[in-house]
């Protein structure tokens, strides 16, 4: 790393060096919260940089795998313990790159310690089993072996938790890594892949590389020695990577969004309600694939609970996610602040009724800044592009029904499908939701956002294609079956 002016100038990780890219030019990582101020420069990298990461992935492979589940799972308890021992420092490197409160991002690295603890324990777990022989002098098993090389590309949204939860499960499977985070994240990427260096991982274990989507993306789609692809980010790019991943025979993950709805039910507890939808959709600035985006509320309660929406909205402050006191940030970059600002006038245009927020402040603490204030828009049919599309920012569509079936009827009438919530004290209800709810995480008086670590994560329909990360589900993408048969 190479620091002037008070900037830092991150390199490329390949082969166990940090090493500048071969074009010799940089890219800038500016904070949302005030965009004149550059975070850090990363590498503009190229293909002859990406084919050296390769490179070293394929020499390290035979002994990584060699090494042993148990070993290379004691590596990652000793990344674990260096990543929490630099929680703050990366924590506010996340706050300052991305934008979201500081509290919110040592939750999130306090999180991502809790993922390598967990992937760390895989090195102790059962990878096979075995199975009865027709024969019975014959012994008949199966194991599980790494795919090989495997690519990660992640998003900016969870630019510690994201990328963790992909390395973790990869590297303790026995596979080896070209890793490609968001340029807007790449920063606090670099923070993470130092904690790993420090542990000691072999050389050409893990490979750090930042550049262009269209240069080093789509070059690490298509590079001949990829043998796995795993991939959060947008539904068109997600499409490319599933396209691209089949065309050239590697196993695909991808994990693209949606648009979650959360149904509040006439006997429901408004108040928790409530709580839960704002947190849902406001938090991280709504830049969550699982963000509440729209709410359908039973007729009955429709009024009463938009009043109490309204009235805890209002309670909201925002601003600079490294000062105290301050309950949501910016949004992430000028590209998503311009996407956000353009969804709030599709729904004026459409016929909603901006009843709340969608403002951009300004004033001398914002005007470098992406700051706007969370928005709510009441008269929302569910045909209309703000309760169709994914905007992944702070904004809520709310939709009426006059009962169950047709909420259920609301919540699946999109082409989304990853998270949805129900709130309602009727067992009934519930289990029915539980049934018909077109999602990959269903949640029952819990708001839409919320991933456990251990548990399978990912979507339905066009929120995700491929095996479901995290948890023990995690093996299924990063590993493959050996049957073996022994006859003595």
């Amino acid at each position: 790393m190479v620091t002037k002016n008070n900037i830092t100038t991150y390199k490329n990780f390949i082969n166990n060096e940090w090493v500048s890219s071969q074009s010799n030019e940089l890219l800038e990582s500016v904070s949302p919260m005030n965009k004149n101020e550059v975070v850090g420069y990363v590498q503009k990298s190229t293909q002859e940089d990406l084919n050296k990461a390769f490179q070293a992935a394929d020499a390290a492979k035979s002994a990584w795998r060699k090494l042993g589940q148990h070993a290379r799972g004691q590596l990652l308890f000793k990344v674990a313990d260096i990543l929490e021992a630099n929680i703050d420092d990366i924590a506010q490197t996340a706050t300052r790159e991305m934008g979201k409160t500081l509290p919110e991002a040592k939750g999130e690295a306090a999180r991502g310690v809790a993922i390598l603890r967990y992937y760390a324990g895989e090195g102790m777990r059962k990878n096979g089993d075995v199975i009865p022989a027709s024969d019975k002098d014959a012994l008949m098993f199966t194991k599980r072996v790494p795919v090989g090389t495997v690519g990660i590309i992640t998003p900016w949204n969870f630019p510690i938790a994201i990328p963790i939860w992909k390395l973790a499960p990869a590297l303790v499977y026995g596979n080896t890594v070209v890793f490609k985070p968001a340029t807007e994240a790449s920063v606090t990427a670099a923070k993470i892949i130092e904690c790993f260096e420090k542990a000691g991982l072999p050389k050409g274990v893990l490979n750090f590389i930042v550049g262009s989507g269209s240069v080093i993306g789509q070059g690490l789609i298509e590079h001949p020695s990829l043998n796995a692809i795993t991939f959060t980010g947008s539904e068109n790019v997600g499409k490319s990577v599933a396209k691209g991943a089949t065309e050239s025979g590697v196993k695909y993950q991808i994990e693209m969004g949606g648009k979650n709805p959360v149904i509040v039910m006439k006997d429901a507890d408004l108040d928790n309600a409530v709580e839960a939808v704002i947190s849902g959709a406001f938090r991280s600035t709504g830049q969550k694939c699982t963000a509440t985006s729209k709410v359908i509320v039973d007729s009955a309660v429709y009024e009463e609970f938009k009043q109490k929406l309204l009235t805890e909205t209002k309670k909201i402050t925002v601003g600079n996610g490294l000062n105290d006191g301050i309950w949501m940030g910016p949004c992430a970059s000028q590209s998503q602040f311009d996407t956000v600002k353009d969804y709030i006038e599709i729904g004026k245009t459409e016929g909603a009724k901006l009843i709340a927020g969608g403002e951009v402040l300004d004033g001398e603490e914002f005007q470098d800044g992406f700051y706007l204030t969370p928005a709510i828009f009441d008269n929302v049919k569910a045909d209309m592009r703000i309760a169709q599309e994914e905007i992944f920012g702070p904004v809520i569509a709310l939709l009426e029904a006059n009962d169950l079936e047709e909420a259920i009827e609301i919540a699946n009438n999109t082409k989304f499908g990853l998270s949805a919530s129900i709130f309602t004290s009727n067992i009934g209800s519930l289990m029915e939701f539980i049934d018909e709810i077109e999602a990959g995480l269903v949640r029952i008086n819990a708001e839409s956002a919320g991933v456990e670590l251990q548990a399978p994560f990912g979507g339905m329909k066009s929120s995700g294609y491929g095996s479901r990360e995290q948890g023990e589900a995690a093996q299924e993408f990063y590993t493959e079956i050996k049957t073996v048969f022994v006859k003595g």
